[in-house]
């Protein structure tokens, strides 16, 4: 009997410490306490490009995408407005210092930029190419992070990550549009974030 209770607590260690291995949700906070946010036309957003080991630990866990030119930006948007916004066809993108424009890449199609990797070559009479491996941004937690939501809710907050094929450069800036008021269709004031 002594034994099964051994074995128990054994397991109960093992699924303790695996729990306690594991990272804590992402909560990024209102856009009012980032550094860097706007306010106009009863919105607020923020902008936080994710550079530090530390800030991409807590958000992506093992991946970081820096290490691959992918630069991950954090946007949090408040509607303070009485009606909810439209965030469909919200557009991100990334301002250079020189004011070189990039697009945020979807988070489906982050997972391609990589260094074209040489096939490997099987042996055998065929010569077959067996280049099955994942990349290393083909990472799930990319898809989990991204900003997702379409349709704001007065008095509500969404956030998620913008991907930009880039490095960080000081200076440069987020520029946001595309938000529009839901029922009217009415364009809402764009933000201009310096990072």
């Amino acid at each position: 009997m002594p034994f099964v209770f051994k074995r128990l607590a054994l397991l109960l260690s093992i699924a303790a410490a695996f729990a306690a291995d594991k990272t804590e949700p992402f909560k990024p906070g209102p856009p009012e306490s980032f550094p860097n946010h706007q306010s106009g036309d009863q919105m607020i957003a923020a902008a936080q490009a994710f550079t530090s080991s530390e800030k991409i630990k807590a958000a992506f866990g093992k991946l970081d995408p820096t290490r691959y030119k992918v630069l991950p930006v954090l946007i949090v948007i408040q509607n303070n407005r009485a009606r909810a916004v439209n965030l469909d066809r919200i557009k991100v993108e990334y301002v250079s210092p020189n004011r070189d424009r990039i697009y945020a890449t979807p988070a489906s199609e982050v997972r391609y930029l990589q260094p074209v990797r040489r096939p490997v070559i099987g042996g055998g009479p065929v010569g077959a190419i067996m280049n099955h491996k994942k990349g290393p941004l083909a990472d799930p937690v990319i898809d989990v992070r991204a900003f997702a939501a379409i349709m704001l809710p007065a008095g509500n907050t969404a956030s998620g990550f913008f991907y930009f094929d880039t490095e960080f450069q000081p200076g440069s800036t987020i520029y946001i549009s595309g938000l529009t008021e839901a029922g009217t269709g009415k364009e809402i004031l764009f933000f201009e974030i310096q990072l």
